[in-house]
């Protein structure tokens, strides 16, 4: 009896790999299990698809899947963010990670009120935006550091509930009242 066990564990042993294996691949499409759409988006991968990963093959199925979901205009900010992203320094994308991931760990109304806050900078016209970047670059680590607290501090909204927008009568005026 103690023999047939041992032998039962040693054999489950030993076939543990095939069976990782085997479940491995069964979650991971094969590149013919690819729709020709996915096929012609993941094209760059295809002499490689095989040898990579399950998780980074299902990982770029997925992205196959919400990239033939866009729409043009869509896919068009998501290259041009994509050749961003390629230009910036390997410290430039670990600050960008960290700064989405400290984004990501804010409760949904903050993360909210920073869409927010980024939609108004961003419709503002250029010759504003420039002036305002102009201001923060000109500001001290310590102002920086008062600034982004008064806007912690301030739970109303963006700027433009708070007297920020940019009124041509007080084009000097930035920053929470």
């Amino acid at each position: 009896m103690m023999k047939l066990n041992r032998r039962l564990i040693i054999g489950l042993l030993l076939l543990w790999p095939a069976f990782t294996l085997a479940a491995e691949s069964s979650t991971a499409p094969a590149w013919d299990q690819l729709s020709k759409e996915e096929q012609q988006v993941l094209k760059p991968f295809q002499e490689r698809w095989d040898s990579l990963p399950p998780e980074r093959r299902e990982r770029l199925q997925h992205g196959a899947k919400r990239w033939e979901s866009m729409t043009p205009g869509q896919r068009a900010q998501a290259k041009e963010r994509f050749s961003r992203w390629q230009n910036m320094t390997p410290e430039q994308r670990e600050m960008a990670r960290q700064r989405y991931e400290r984004f990501r760990q804010l409760p949904p109304e903050q993360q909210e009120r920073l869409r927010r806050r980024a939609q108004w900078f961003k419709n503002l016209p250029p010759e504003r935006r420039a002036e305002l970047r102009a201001k923060w670059q000109n500001m001290t680590p310590e102002q920086h550091q008062e600034f982004r607290e008064k806007w912690r501090r301030d739970d109303s909204g963006p700027g433009f509930d708070r007297g920020m927008s940019p009124r041509p009568e007080r084009p000097g005026r930035m920053g929470p009242r």
